[in-house]
């Protein structure tokens, strides 16, 4: 990953320049949003479990990586505030602010600290070399996983939130973390060709 150029976003100094930098912060945190949106279609339910198998923290996770801390916890806000409104962007389509109070909700929650943490850890050089890469988006996807366990504890009890949150998860979660860090570089020559500088 070290011969990949991680793109730099400098503000340009001129009143266009500045508006046309907001512009394309918005649109990177819209674009990290619908990356999530779409990942989160991509839903297996689990006939034993309230929680389904989705796409979403590979979502998360490159989205956090790629877009920096602050750029991946406003994607997954955006992404959020999207379902919260009606927008059926949750897992299966589901929409509506009653889905962040389910079981499903601290998952939810968890995706701006994951994607915050990914970007924060990015951002120091963890995302330079594929080990620190890999280990810095599975410290997301844990942060992830520990915030949408204490929470289904509450629906599940603490004696089953492990059987029906965590460990049938895991398998996919290593294939998700291994596809974001593969990803990653890609997502830079994207961003790459489109920043402002």
């Amino acid at each position: 990953m070290a011969d990949v150029i991680r793109p730099a976003f400098a503000r340009p100094a001129t009143p266009a320049g500045i508006g046309a930098s907001r512009a394309y912060e918005v649109l990177l945190v819209l674009a990290g949003s619908g990356l999530i949106a779409l990942s989160a279609w991509i839903a297996v339910p689990l006939p034993f479990s309230p929680v389904p198998v989705t796409a979403q923290t590979f979502a998360v996770l490159f989205v956090g990586s790629a877009l920096g801390a602050r750029r991946g916890a406003a994607s997954a806000l955006a992404y959020l505030a999207e379902g919260c409104s009606g927008l059926p962007v949750f897992a299966g389509g589901a929409a509506g602010p009653h889905v962040m109070v389910g079981p499903t909700g601290g998952y939810l929650a968890g995706f701006v600290l994951g994607a915050w943490l990914c970007g924060a850890l990015a951002e120091r050089g963890w995302d330079r070399r594929p080990i620190p890469t890999i280990a810095s988006m599975a410290l997301g996807n844990a942060l992830i996983l520990a915030i949408g366990l204490l929470w289904l504890s509450r629906f599940v009890g603490p004696s089953r939130v492990l059987a029906l949150g965590l460990i049938p998860f895991l398998p996919g979660d290593v294939v998700k973390i291994a596809l974001a860090a593969a990803l990653l570089p890609l997502g830079w020559k994207l961003l790459a060709g489109r920043s402002t500088r």
